[in-house]
């Protein structure tokens, strides 16, 4: 790394947000078993906890030496909340808020699809295509392998699970 003379945009706010952070998790390795012996289950939590706080500690001080970087708010908006990034913000909002009633699949697939097709600049063929496959695979690994029960929402999900066992298991028994 060069010898950096001013701070990014939100580089001050975003190392004091970092090690604060850290000691949030240092007290959340302290109760889980406080610091009653060397082999403690918290003590390896305990200890990685220290070293974020040493660390961030560290980067947080030496950010704060530098000098203060030149085009205020502009800068800080071009370098940390470019468009891409906000709109991508609004993406993961309106997912969220989906969720519920379109349930997993339809809400990550909608998602999916809309996230890839921005990210690509208008490429839907492949877009549809990368959703589609990443649908099923985290439906094959999360619903069919490890059992999760996912949000159901619009699509049958249970009725559709049942019918691949079925399938898997050589057809339904009349």
């Amino acid at each position: 790394m060069k010898n950096q003379k001013t701070r990014r945009p939100g580089e001050v706010v975003f190392n004091a947000v970092l090690f604060a952070f850290s000691l949030f998790i240092f007290w959340q390795a302290y109760g889980i078993s406080g610091f009653s012996s060397l082999s403690s289950a918290g003590t390896f939590p305990l200890a990685m906890s220290g070293i974020m706080i040493v660390t961030a500690a560290s980067v947080l001080f030496r950010s704060m030496r530098l000098s203060v970087p030149q085009g205020g708010f502009a800068a800080f908006r071009r370098e940390v909340l470019p468009p891409v990034v906000l709109i991508f913000s609004l993406f993961i909002l309106a997912y969220s808020m989906a969720m519920k009633s379109l349930g997993f699949l339809a809400a990550s697939f909608v998602f999916l699809l809309a996230s890839i097709w921005f990210l690509e600049r208008g490429r839907f063929s492949r877009a549809l295509l990368l959703s589609i496959v990443s649908i099923v695979g985290v439906y094959i690994v999360f619903r069919l392998i490890f059992q999760v029960v996912l949000p159901e929402g619009i699509i049958p999900e249970r009725a559709i699970a049942a019918a691949i066992g079925d399938f898997l298991k050589g057809g339904a028994k009349p």
